[in-house]
């Protein structure tokens, strides 16, 4: 392989946890990270880099890949700024969450050369935590990482498919598709879900407050739906930002089933949502079989 050096901008949960996982399949490049100062320094004591750098242009100097680990905006942002500093056979790669916005900077950022020079991409990986403490070199393991390529781009020029092989070489199966697409998708199987834990986790604590302890009694259910309330507003309000459209059209659908099934508790069409509901189940292992 002739990556032989990998820049991580954001040593986070993801970020972090993807230095972990390259250095467990034997990758002997130099893993180089990016972000303050005092995480860089925690990044280190985990061994999921080799350099720290705070300064991201900095950061990016003689690396073949740069992985941008950040928020959605933080990822727009930083794309405008590294652009002009980086040489044409770098390939700039990101996680971010919602994809057509951030296509848009990369375009507006390398122009003519985008498909060369970025590669939009999205793990479909994480954890209700945050930060570089919770990195785990298996977090990608059977994830599926989707790539959404920019109109006319080759995933099997060189260094492209590197990169994908050491995706590969983690764990996750990489998914390709369109990057309007990929949001549409993701509102539903990713966003929604959100929205729907952090609107009954908030609502719980209106209904309850001081007596939210006795919530402890709702056992499994309650846990699985509410865990990830626990997720960071910080990377959710650019989600939610760059995905309005999808995501507030996913939600009033989901408000409409909802208020067609509270008008019907007391009639057999509730019995029917429950039979429709199931086949969700049953699509899916007709869909892995």
């Amino acid at each position: 392989m002739s990556i032989r050096q990998i820049t991580i901008i954001g040593t986070g949960l993801i970020g972090g946890s993807f230095g972990l996982a390259v250095k467990k399949t034997g990758f002997r490049g130099k893993i180089v990270g990016c972000d303050h100062k005092e995480i860089l320094a925690k990044a280190k004591r985990k061994s999921t880099i080799d350099v720290g750098v705070a300064d991201p242009i900095q950061a990016c100097n003689g690396s073949d890949v740069v992985l941008l680990a950040l928020p959605v905006g933080g990822i727009i942002e930083l794309l405008a700024r590294l652009a002009p500093h980086l040489s044409p056979d770098r390939v700039v790669t990101d996680v971010g969450s919602t994809k057509s916005e951030i296509l848009r900077a990369a375009k507006k950022a390398f122009g003519s050369a985008t498909a060369q020079r970025f590669l939009g991409g999205h793990p479909m990986a994480g954890k209700e935590n945050s930060g570089i403490e919770f990195a785990d070199p298996e977090l990608f393991r059977g994830a599926v990482w989707f790539i959404t390529p920019t109109r006319n781009q080759n995933l099997r020029s060189k260094r492209i498919a590197e990169f994908l092989g050491l995706v590969k070489k983690i764990g996750a199966r990489i998914a390709v598709l369109d990057g309007a697409e990929h949001d549409e998708l993701c509102a539903w199987i990713s966003h929604v879900p959100q929205m729907i834990s952090t609107a009954l986790a908030s609502t719980l604590v209106e209904e309850y407050g001081d007596n939210a302890p006795l919530l402890e009694s709702g056992g499994r259910a309650l846990r699985e739906m509410t865990r990830i309330a626990a997720s960071p507003y910080s990377m959710w309000r650019d989600i939610a930002l760059t995905n309005k459209q999808s995501l507030g059209g996913a939600l009033l659908k989901l408000e409409q089933k909802l208020a067609h099934i509270r008008e019907n508790l007391d009639t057999r069409e509730l019995e029917r949502e429950f039979l429709q509901a199931h086949q969700l189940k049953q699509l899916g292992k007709k869909k892995r079989s």
